[in-house]
């Protein structure tokens, strides 16, 4: 590993483009992974039955909260973190990590246990029905063990790629990864263990990652922690953190949303919706991947004072992001009823899966100004605006409109949903885009003076 010294040497030198796309590299495949974790479970359940397949679907919103608590803990300190090696003080920096690592594993237990104890009030919230609470309650009982490690890995994860060591957090997740697929048909199907194989698989991989980057980020050895949750470390932790908390949280009350709306359509309505957003997270992946690439430069630029390289940084995020969904949403569309079978060759579910992803095609180059815009937000700790424009998508939209367009045109109703409010939401994004890139300039300018 490079030195601090040379480390904040390349992100306040390096040209800002080459920069960004080699961070970028690391957490995409990183975002990438966690996308193939979920896809995984999906492909090799979706071998069995359509009720199986829709239990996992049910699951997601369980899914979305861990990542949501532990990105709070690692962006929060991610974000605090790599404003203070910017500015050299290597020592605020590590108290920061460590408290927020403890934090994130703490907070994991005790939603197992809560989750244990209540799986099936649990799984009735989520959304299952009598059809479904059987293998939804074999597939959740098993996941909840694997929450405070998945957690930790999490905020362990984001905190090395905030200190531009992207790298060796792919390594940690891309282990668990690997494992996930080897493991899943041998649960699933060799040994008979079916939804609740596909679940012990995803935890033996989540553990296999939190080890690896336990090492990675040098908290194997056998000493205590820097844990200090000072009043300055908790407000930087919601300062910075809340952002992600609420975009990653609205994802999940969404989901639930979504799933209680879709489940009196029958259970192939919930497994299409369940392949549709395995497909869309994995373009959405990309994208989020690429704005963590660009978030340790802004941090560290911002520190420094450099506004210019931040500014053309963000402008560069958002015409690559924009283009590349473009890409994949066209080749997407046209591939639809194929990507769809590959999960589940359902004549049911390919339909209805067909028409909900090609409709959120349509609008996936709005995704790139939305994602960036809210990440320099909160890098630039604009708590406020970043949190508005986190839950704008998922939260403000997304499900008043789902209830009104459902009350209105039934499934079709839902399969728009999406559509419509990302297209709601970059009309809120851009304007603020257009405002961030003008107070960057005035920035600059006052810096030169």
């Amino acid at each position: 590993m490079i030195s601090a010294e040379e480390k904040r040497r390349q992100m306040l030198c390096d040209p800002v483009e080459l920069l960004v796309c080699r961070l970028a590299v690391p957490t995409i495949i990183t975002m990438m992974i966690t996308a193939f974790y979920n896809m995984a479970d999906t492909f090799f359940v979706g071998r069995l039955d359509t009720v199986s397949t829709a239990a996992v679907g049910i699951a997601l919103p369980l899914m979305n909260i861990i990542q949501a608590l532990g990105f709070f803990y690692g962006h929060g300190s991610g974000n605090y973190m790599s404003g203070k090696l910017g500015a050299g003080d290597t020592r605020s920096a590590a108290v920061m990590g460590d408290t927020a690592a403890v934090l994130s594993l703490l907070t994991g237990t005790v939603i197992a246990v809560f989750g244990l104890i209540f799986d099936r009030e649990l799984a009735a919230f989520l959304g299952a029905d009598e059809i479904l609470m059987e293998s939804t309650l074999e597939y959740i009982s098993v996941l909840l063990i694997g929450v405070p490690f998945q957690m930790a890995s999490f905020t362990m994860n984001n905190q090395l790629r905030f200190q531009g060591s992207a790298f060796y957090g792919m390594i940690g997740m891309a282990g668990g990864s690997v494992l996930n697929v080897i493991l899943d048909p041998i649960f699933i199907s060799v040994l008979g263990m079916k939804v609740r194989g596909a679940a012990l698989a995803t935890v033996i991989s989540q553990m296999v990652s939190f080890v690896i980057l336990l090492k990675m980020s040098g908290r194997l050895q056998l000493k205590m922690p820097l844990f200090k949750p000072s009043e300055e470390i908790i407000k930087a932790l919601f300062r910075f953190g809340s952002p992600s908390l609420f975009r990653q949280g609205i994802m999940s009350v969404a989901s639930v949303c979504l799933s209680r709306a879709a489940v009196v359509y029958g259970p192939a309505a919930i497994a299409a919706i369940s392949v549709v957003n395995r497909i869309v997270m994995l373009g959405g992946s990309v994208v989020i991947g690429f704005g963590q690439g660009f978030q340790p430069v802004c941090g560290f630029n911002s520190g420094a004072g450099q506004f210019g390289r931040v500014r053309k940084v963000y402008l560069f995020c958002i015409k690559v992001s924009t283009l590349f969904m473009a890409v994949f949403g066209a080749v997407v569309y046209a591939f639809a009823p194929q990507l769809i079978r590959f999960f589940r060759d359902d004549p049911e579910v390919v339909q209805a899966g067909t028409d909900i992803l090609r409709f959120q095609c349509l609008t996936a180059p709005l995704q790139g100004v939305c994602v960036m815009t809210n990440m320099i937000m909160q890098n630039m700790g604009r708590t406020v605006r970043a949190t508005i424009l986190a839950i704008a998508r998922q939260g403000l939209f997304f499900i008043p409109l789902l209830y009104i367009l459902s009350a209105a045109f039934g499934f079709f109703g839902i399969q728009i949903t999406q559509a419509a409010a990302d297209v709601l939401s970059a009309a809120v994004s851009i304007p603020i885009a257009v405002m961030v890139s003008r107070e960057l300039s005035e920035k600059e300018k006052n810096a030169l003076i």
